[in-house]
């Protein structure tokens, strides 16, 4: 690349720092004063690029510098409604209840776009008196993109002033760092969220209508957007906006030299930066969380206080609960005798048993230890893979492969976590978010070894195992053992430890835990169990593809451990069975399924704010306390 492709390649990083930066100060802004992390506004770009596009097709020419404002305006109008009709019911539900309603809003709002514009690409007009080019040194560059260029600077000024020098602005500030204060001193702090998250949905709006010149709309850009200005925001500092500007640049401006860099040889080697865009933010992203942990220009955070109820200790199940327990046991040995008929049962059966184990493993980190996790498909896309190399590669036995592919998730765990439990918050949740974002990127690019985009294949288990009674009772076998050996680690003096930590991480380092120990110890506990979960899940399929490390198959953990509830032992296998069969059940009845399973989440939100079986568990206290 010479200096013309460098000073081109630095215009292209600036152009798309913009859009970048309008929705993470737009999601900086909604967390700093709502402190909801708004999973549903990577949707609201999506929005924006559709209804610019809409509203551009009807006006026609010149209209669509009308389109533009209107279609921003027309988001945050929208994202108002959200706000309050939806996230103004949750406001004191813990914070991981409120992000599991903005994701069952993404599924919603999917389905909507599918509905409305359909699955296919929209490519929309050139920007009218921006359609032609520039020579620099040599080298065209679209005038659009100088406008671009422009646009953000622009804003970062407007907001500048509007949080410096208006009394609104003001009022945001002082809740950004203790909303309770501003609610004692009489600020109406319902309508001030609404007009945070109002700002904040339309900045998304505008940034996904600048973006229709550029790019075609289509139902991918959410989660795409979201999972970019996550890290925008996390690397700049939660809440800050100059630090949100700073590094959509930084990260823009790295993705423009990889393409730009190309292939090049490095001791004979030859070594594509080009690749290197897909992780590129997240290798950004880790390398400021263990250097800087509260992002370049952030502040530590303030502690929540709407954390949920202080649980009561951990107490042995009463002997009745054993006993629904052995029935229940009894019934999914007995399933595959009794649904002969309808082998599919079986099928799915395997599938809500791995599911469980995956939930159970990530809620031992989540609810005992309190560290929250986005990347946990990490450990259980290593089990996967690890399962299907040991087998293909090095014709280990299968039943040999499944003793060691946990451990080799562990081993993933016990590096990962070294650096993760540094952190906490927040911070800590994006941090295992990168880490399993490079490990995706890894495997979705090594094509000799992984087998690159279309996975690895041929991955079955031993013949004694081949037909699907027999693998379910040996995934039966060991979901069950592995669930029982998280419980009784919870109930042995790990399991207090853990939770001490979590509690009083000061008074517990007083009396002599090792609170940093206990909690890496904990990670590495809970990688070995999703690897083993993710090796029998292999096996089942007979393939394995990069989707098991995605962040898709992050959030469902998420949502299976959040439905269930987070406060109870039985609360993610609760939430696995319900969550995986819905899906199921849902996906094959409607072409639009994710909407509807959406909603169905909202109304288990709405209706059980501490999960199913945290609301059971509730009930039952309630019914046992003498009048």
């Amino acid at each position: 690349m010479d200096f013309s492709g460098f000073v081109v390649q630095l215009l292209n990083g600036l152009a798309g720092a913009s859009s970048l930066f309008l929705v993470a100060a737009g999601l900086s802004l909604i967390f700093g004063v709502t402190r909801i992390v708004n999973f549903a506004h990577g949707s609201f770009f999506m929005l924006g690029i559709y209804v610019a596009y809409w509203l551009a097709e009807r006006f026609g020419g010149a209209g669509f510098w009308v389109a533009l404002p209107l279609a921003a305006i027309a988001v945050g109008v929208f994202g108002a409604l959200v706000e309050m009709l939806l996230l103004r019911r949750i406001y004191h539900a813990p914070e991981l209840f409120q992000l599991l309603a903005t994701f069952a809003l993404v599924l919603v709002i999917k389905d909507a776009a599918l509905w409305l514009w359909g699955p296919e690409d929209l490519l929309g007009p050139r920007a009218p008196g921006f359609t032609g080019a520039v020579m620099i040194l040599g080298r065209r560059f679209p005038t659009y993109d100088l406008l671009l260029i422009v646009v953000g600077p622009l804003v970062l000024g407007l907001l500048w002033l509007l949080l410096t020098r208006t009394r609104w602005g003001t009022l945001v500030r002082a809740a950004t760092q203790d909303r309770e204060m501003v609610s004692a001193l009489g600020v109406n702090q319902a309508w001030l969220f609404t007009a945070v998250f109002t700002l904040g949905a339309t900045l998304a709006g505008l940034g996904g209508a600048l973006q229709l010149p550029r790019e075609p709309a289509n139902l991918g850009l959410d989660l795409v957007t979201i999972g970019n200005a996550f890290v925008v925001v996390v690397v700049g500092g939660m809440g800050s906006i100059p630090g949100a500007y700073v590094a959509a640049l930084l990260i823009a401006e790295i993705n423009a030299m990889c393409v730009g860099i190309g292939t090049v040889e490095l001791f004979g080697i030859p070594f594509a930066f080009s690749k290197l865009t897909l992780v590129a933010e997240f290798l950004v992203m880790a390398v400021v969380l263990v250097v800087r942990p509260w992002g370049l220009m952030g502040r530590p955070q303030s502690v929540s206080r709407h954390a949920g109820p202080v649980e009561a200790p951990l107490r042995p199940a009463p002997r009745s609960w054993w006993m629904v327990g052995a029935v229940l046991i009894a019934a999914l040995a007995l399933l595959p005798l009794l649904t002969t008929q309808s082998p599919y049962l079986t099928v799915l059966a395997i599938d809500l048993l791995t599911a469980a184990l995956f939930a159970a493993s990530l809620h031992f980190i989540m609810g005992p230890a309190g560290m929250h996790s986005f990347g946990h498909a990490a450990y259980f896309g290593l089990g996967a893979y690890a399962a299907a190399l040991l087998v293909r590669r090095f014709g280990v036995p299968m039943e040999l492969s499944l003793l060691l592919a946990p451990l080799i998730a562990a081993l993933g765990a016990w590096v990962f976590g070294w650096f993760c439990v540094r952190l906490s918050g927040v911070y800590l949740a994006m941090l295992t978010l990168a880490f399993a974002q490079i490990v995706w990127s890894i495997v979705f690019q090594w094509d000799d070894v992984t087998g690159g985009s279309n996975g690895l294949t041929g991955v079955w288990p031993a013949p004694w195992l081949a037909g699907k009674q027999a693998y379910y009772y040996l995934a039966l076998v060991l979901v069950g053992a592995g669930v029982l050996m998280l419980r009784r680690m919870l109930h042995a003096p790990f399991g207090h430890a853990m939770r001490a930590s979590r509690d009083s991480p000061m008074r517990s380092d007083a009396i002599g835990i090792d609170v940093k120990r206990v909690q890496w110890v904990a990670f590495i506990v809970a990688g070995l169990f999703a690897g083993l979960a993710g090796s029998l899940f292999a096996f089942s399929k007979g393939s394995i593809s990069p989707d098991s490390l995605a962040v898709g198959r992050s959030v469902d953990g998420l949502v299976m451990v959040l439905l269930g509830g987070l406060q109870t032992l039985s609360g993610p296998l609760v939430g696995a069975v319900t969550f995986t069969w819905l899906q199921d059940t849902v996906a094959r009845n409607t072409d639009y399924w994710r909407a509807l399973l959406g909603g169905i989440v909202l109304l288990l939100v709405l209706v059980f704010p501490m999960g199913i079986a945290g609301f059971v568990q509730q009930r039952l206290q309630r019914a046992e306390v003498p009048r």
